[in-house]
């Protein structure tokens, strides 16, 4: 299964960024979305930035993934 998470862009230099999310950054590419800036929300796939997402909808999202890791009893899954 393919998920992309929303992260918050911190600082772009040239065709990559450093971005945030639940308290992790890393630096990604931003060529397939080269008008992200800081500030603006983008869903992360495979160290690439896919798309600008709106604010809400990022938060609504990690909101729900924060929660789905809760209810697996933690970091992650032992698949």
């Amino acid at each position: 299964m393919c998920l992309a998470v929303p992260a918050l862009v911190t600082s772009v230099e040239g065709s990559s960024a450093e971005v945030e999310a639940g308290g992790v950054s890393r630096r990604i590419s931003i060529w397939l979305t080269p008008e992200a800036k800081p500030g603006d929300y983008v869903l992360v796939h495979t160290g690439y930035a896919i798309s600008i997402v709106d604010e809400v909808e990022a938060r609504e999202t990690l909101v729900l993934l924060e929660q789905l890791v809760a209810a697996s009893g933690g970091e992650g899954g032992s698949e």
